[in-house]
């Protein structure tokens, strides 16, 4: 199988549960992480997060793949104002070749507050584009930390056979 992570990240904490969802991924075949930049982004949080409640996109640089040839397309995101960043929205829009992949969707949060919406959002989006298999999951930022708990919560909502 062969899977790719795209995921943004701005205080490390989706980063970390990515790279732990590409070593889990990595037991059934080959896995590709990307992290999104946005090139306008503000260092501000409060800005980021008022651009992400109104789902501003972010000016991204190119993502150089084609989910065309990937089994497995997964997407990660905080979870900002009740839903994903700027940059992640700006991926939604431009991505495409995602008929009938599977995805995994995936967030860290804060509170809570607005965490489903976000998947929500994120789903939407991507099932105008044809998708129609997803599996979801969200790590709060204060268990991020907590590799065994992240593994456990990937290998529960994920599923993942050896025959996947």
């Amino acid at each position: 199988m062969k899977s790719v992570i795209v995921y943004y990240s701005f205080s490390g904490n989706t980063k970390k549960v990515a790279a732990l969802l590409s070593e889990y991924l990595g037991n059934f075949g080959e896995v590709r992480t990307i992290e999104l930049t946005a090139r306008d982004e503000s260092k501000n949080f409060f800005k980021q997060c008022l651009r992400a409640l109104r789902h501003r996109q972010a000016k991204i640089e190119p993502v150089p793949l084609d989910p065309r040839s990937f089994d497995l397309l997964c997407l990660g995101t905080p979870v900002w104002a009740f839903g994903p960043a700027p940059a992640i929205n700006a991926y939604l829009e431009q991505c495409v070749g995602t008929e009938d992949k599977q995805v995994v969707l995936f967030t860290t949060y804060g509170s809570g507050t607005g965490n489903g919406r976000c998947l929500n959002y994120m789903q939407a989006a991507l099932s105008q584009k044809g998708i129609k298999d997803f599996r979801r999951f969200s790590i709060q930022q204060f268990k991020v930390s907590d590799k065994e708990f992240v593994l456990s919560k990937i290998k529960e909502f994920c599923a993942l056979s050896p025959a996947d």
